[in-house]
């Protein structure tokens, strides 16, 4: 589910919380990814993929 999420991260700029729940993706998941440096939150409820530059 991880790759998933990660994948999923990778192919958009910015990420909601409600995008990764529209694909079966729990929040908790979100909190453990940016803990492991995939993902980064740049905002309330915004992510992106860690390797992405800001825009």
């Amino acid at each position: 589910m991880r790759e998933k999420a990660y994948a999923f991260a990778c192919e958009r700029t910015t990420v909601t919380t409600y995008d990764f729940t529209a694909i079966g993706i729990p929040r908790h998941y979100l909190a453990w990814m940016c803990e492991e440096g995939l993902l980064v939150k740049i905002g309330y409820g915004l992510y992106r993929a860690a390797d992405r530059k800001a825009a």
